[in-house]
C-alpha cells in the first residue's frame, strides 16, 4: 500500500523561532504557525484559526532562526509526522508536526516586494533526534 505525505501551509508565526543543536551538532529549529482561514456562516463572515508546529532541520533551521521572528509570514512545504513519547511518571503522549523540506520567508508588512520571498530549500533531513 502506498501513501502520500505532503503539506502546504501560509501562515505566521505566534513566536520566536527557537533554535538548538542535535547531540550530533545538526541544527534544529521549532516555531509555531497560524494558519487563518476565513468562511461564510449564513450572513456572517467567520474565521478559524489552526496552530501548526514546524520542526526545521540543518542550514534552513539556521536560516530561519536567524531571519525569522513572531508575526512574520511564512510558507512551509513539508511532511506531517507523528512524534510519541513517554513521560517520566509513565504517561504515553503523542504530538502532530510538520517536518519542513523548504520554508519561503514572506514579506515584512512594512511594503517589501511580495513578487521576491527568499526561498531557501535543501534536500529533506530526516532524524527523530530531538535537542
Amino acid at each position: 500500500m502506498w501513501g502520500f505525505n505532503k503539506v502546504i501551509l501560509i501562515g505566521n508565526l505566534t513566536r520566536n523561532p527557537e533554535l538548538r543543536y542535535t547531540p550530533n551538532g545538526t541544527p534544529v529549529v521549532n516555531f509555531p504557525l497560524a494558519v487563518n482561514r476565513r468562511y461564510r456562516q449564513a450572513d456572517d463572515q467567520k474565521e478559524e484559526v489552526c496552530y501548526v508546529d514546524i520542526v526545521v532541520f540543518g542550514r534552513q533551521a539556521e536560516h530561519c532562526g536567524q531571519y525569522l521572528s513572531k508575526g512574520d509570514g511564512a510558507i512551509v512545504d513539508g511532511r506531517l509526522q507523528q512524534r510519541r513519547w513517554e513521560t517520566e511518571d509513565g504517561q504515553r503522549r503523542s504530538k502532530h508536526e510538520v517536518v519542513a523540506q523548504s520554508v519561503t520567508f514572506l514579506p515584512k508588512k512594512s511594503g517589501a516586494n511580495l513578487s521576491s520571498p527568499e526561498v531557501l530549500d535543501e534536500p529533506p533531513f530526516e532524524s527523530d533526534e530531538y535537542a
